[in-house]
């Protein structure tokens, strides 16, 4: 099995300030095998994040978040960028183009742009959910995430969404997959992963945000 976080953000990404050397360090700590830098209408980070794991033991993993009209969805495998405030489909059909996995982070979550708090899941032809993020303040969205997940048996993932690079590993994954992305594609595809770990410290995530503003003012 291996262990992976596929949603991760840099300083790529505009709310987060987290260098990749430092991402990358953390996630050793860790042990997770794969990692995905899923920043924000943006693949910088990815870019940057797979020279730096080539001919390491971290095997990265292409990836985007994008802003779609009605949320956020994530672009697991792709090396371009899309556009954003697209529609859910014409995100979800853009990323299928790119030979990705259109993932959707958050579903529920309506203080973060999670896309199935607006739009009916039977419309939209994604590939699997985060029931597992531990960026959640509320804890219902993830509960019914995996409600989700179970009643309709759709691919579930676990991931630490930090902007931190403190955070990474908070929430993961556990692929029965061996270490390539065609062979993790599939396992998610054939649903032999499962969602770990807990949520960020409520503590540790209000001082990092309150560093984060008091260092924001000597810029």
């Amino acid at each position: 099995m291996l262990k992976m976080d596929s949603h991760i953000h840099s300083e790529y990404s505009p709310d987060s300030s987290s260098k990749i050397d430092d991402i990358l360090k953390k996630a050793k700590i860790e042990n997770i095998d794969v990692i995905a830098i899923s920043d924000h209408n943006t693949v910088d980070g990815t870019s940057e994040v797979l020279r730096k794991t080539k001919n390491t033991d971290i095997l990265a993993i292409p990836s985007i978040e994008v802003s779609s009209t009605d949320g956020h969805i994530i672009g697991f495998g792709c090396e371009e960028n899309i556009s954003s405030n697209l529609s859910p489909e014409e995100t979800i059909d853009k990323i299928h183009d790119l030979g990705g996995l259109a993932i959707i982070p958050h579903p529920y979550c309506f203080y973060r742009h999670g896309l199935l708090h607006k739009r009916d899941y039977k419309d939209l032809k994604f590939d699997a959910i985060e029931t597992k993020n531990a960026r959640f303040i509320v804890g219902y969205c993830n509960r019914k995430a995996k409600n989700l997940s179970k009643k309709e048996n759709i691919p579930s993932l676990g991931a630490s969404d930090a902007h931190y690079w403190k955070f990474v590993g908070d929430c993961y994954s556990l692929v029965d997959a061996q270490k390539d992305i065609d062979s993790i594609f599939k396992a998610i595809l054939k649903n032999k992963v499962e969602a770990h770990g807990n949520g960020t410290s409520n503590i540790l995530l209000s001082k990092y945000l309150i560093e984060k503003k008091i260092l924001k003012k000597f810029d």
